[in-house]
């Protein structure tokens, strides 16, 4: 396929004003004046004031195509080799010749802000869900949260698998080879239906044994909650297949079109809310049910739009099942070697995630509800680290598949630098309007009181958060998922359901202790995700995909 550089005027300005500087035997960095450059290298900046100007249409794409590329300044480079890995992953090392911190603050925000978008708008309509099921009392709310750990269980599987899809596609992107990233998604498809089809057979089934296992008691809430965890086991294979399509399309950085089929689908779920939970217009009073059924909708209308991505002739990930659906044995395998070790990691976090919510559930209902509106607010503040980690993966991973271990680095460093920026803006607003955010769910002054205490708690942690999610991005990218297994293992299903007992039923410190429990686990999993990768370690796994 022929690549059209499309930039904006400021980069290409800015490509030139870098080339005459280096004609003209420009800078180099004086720390590094008697180290020996490769051919490629010149001069660079490490700070972040560079002047840069957001190419939000770089893209390379044909005629017609959906499902494009985006243009990065990776494009521009040639291929590595084993210097390029050779550098620490930290410190002040000069940029390939050509290459300026605005190119690459550029990519990684062309990347990140659509990605940031889309899952604001997921979190959003997640929020108001709660709010219009929190409208018929806090018991509803509960039953709603209680299927949250069941839901997260079953899709560890094929989320997992798309940790797998995200970094071999990206890596055959950045590598050029357009047929190998098809296979990789096509096969990644064929897996994920098999297993979406299997978690919603099961789901459906055990639906009360699972709200039971996560703690619920009351009659009323066991009732609505497996009837709502039913309803969404129907439209649970839609999930399994829109998100594996939404990894292979960011993946090679198209971020955008994810965003604009996730935004109809939450649309459609908002409006078919107000329409069924209290029975707006002539529609059925449903409630708990309303509102399920309301995100099957959702979840299938995104199933369908995501189709015309893959299933589109000039599609950079163009999959087409009349050509058979035979198993690619070599493929699946590299799929499942980092797939494996993440549904790993994510079962370990559901387990430990189950632990800890049977223990703020024996808090009672209404500090049960007090805790999932915190934590519904805390996956909005999330959406910030996981939108910049979504930029981290794709990125890392196509200049990986490039051999270019340099860049790698110089994207995963400003990737942090930026996310931390947002995060301490996003921190400061939390705290201050906690207590406007807690009223907006419910108006009892109980939980409001608690919910206000525990969300400045989360403001506080902020920076770190974004830190360790983009850095865990990275080394998903890399294939690197067996660290990050362990780092599960040890924070996630030990650290935090055990601090969690002990803060409540030891110390008697009621919600605020399980919350400093999470804390404790945020703190810990950023020392150890920072730590490998300040060991460049990650790299080293990456080459073993070669």
């Amino acid at each position: 396929m022929n690549r059209v550089n499309i930039m904006s005027d400021a980069e290409a300005h800015e490509k030139v004003r870098t080339a005459d500087s280096s004609t003209d035997g420009g800078e180099t960095d004086r720390e590094y004046l008697s180290e020996p450059h490769s051919k490629d290298e010149g001069q660079a900046s490490d700070s972040m004031d560079e002047e840069f100007a957001i190419d939000l249409e770089g893209e390379i794409s044909g005629p017609g195509q959906q499902g494009h590329t985006v243009r990065t300044a990776l494009d521009d480079l040639h291929e590595g080799d084993d210097s390029h890995f050779e550098k620490s992953v930290r410190g002040k090392h000069p940029l390939p010749h050509g290459i300026t911190n605005g190119m690459l603050y550029n990519d990684i925000i062309k990347i990140a802000w659509p990605a940031l978008v889309e899952l604001l708008l997921v979190q959003l309509t997640s929020m108001v869900d709660m709010m219009m099921v929190g409208n018929i009392g806090p018991l509803a709310i509960s039953a709603v949260g209680y299927t949250n750990q069941p839901k997260f269980l079953l899709s560890t599987m094929f989320m997992s698998l798309n940790v797998g899809n995200t970094a071999l596609v990206a890596r055959a992107r950045g590598a050029g080879d357009q047929e190998r990233a098809r296979l990789i998604h096509k096969q990644a498809l064929m897996a994920n239906f098999t297993l979406g089809l299997i978690c919603s057979i099961i789901g459906f089934v055990w639906a009360e044994p699972l709200v039971r296992f996560v703690g619920a008691s009351n009659p009323k809430v066991i009732a609505d909650a497996t009837t709502y965890l039913r309803i969404q086991m129907i439209g649970f294979l839609s999930i399994a297949i829109t998100t594996t399509i939404t990894s292979g399309q960011r993946a090679i950085g198209n971020s955008r079109f994810p965003m604009m089929y996730n935004t109809a689908a939450n649309l459609i779920n908002v409006v078919f809310n107000y329409l069924l939970i209290e029975g707006h217009y002539g529609f059925p009073r449903w409630e708990v049910a309303g509102a399920s059924i309301a995100t099957v909708m959702g979840q299938v209308a995104a199933m369908l739009m995501a189709f015309s991505v893959i299933f589109g002739k000039n599609a950079y990930l163009r999959v087409n099942f009349l050509k058979g659906v035979k198993p690619h044995v070599e493929t699946l395998r590299n799929i499942f070697r980092i797939g494996i070790p993440s549904m790993l990691e994510q079962m370990m976090m559901r387990a430990g995630m189950i632990m800890y919510t049977r223990t703020v559930a024996s808090l009672g209902d209404m500090l049960m509800a007090t805790h999932q509106i915190c934590m519904n607010i805390q996956s909005l503040t999330m959406m910030n680290g996981q939108a910049f980690a979504t930029s981290a993966t794709s990125l890392v991973g196509q200049s990986l598949g490039k051999k270019r271990g340099d860049m790698a680095a110089f994207y995963a460093n400003r990737t942090q630098r930026v996310g931390m920026v947002v995060a301490m803006v996003l921190g400061g607003s939390v705290f201050a309007f906690a207590h406007v955010l807690i009223s907006m769910y419910v108006n009892d002054p109980f939980v409001i009181a608690n919910g206000t205490t525990v969300l400045r708690m989360v403001a506080i942690i902020q920076p770190l958060q974004v830190a360790q999610f983009v850095m865990a991005g990275v080394l998903r990218g890399a294939g690197d998922t067996r660290y990050t297994a362990m780092v599960t293992f040890v924070t996630v299903l030990v650290v935090r359901p055990a601090f969690a007992m002990y803060a409540i039923y030891v110390l008697k410190m009621g919600l605020p202790g399980a919350w400093f429990a999470l804390i404790l686990d945020q703190l810990l999993r950023t020392f150890l995700v920072l730590l490998r990768y300040n060991s460049g370690k990650w790299r080293d796994v990456a080459r073993t995909f070669d």
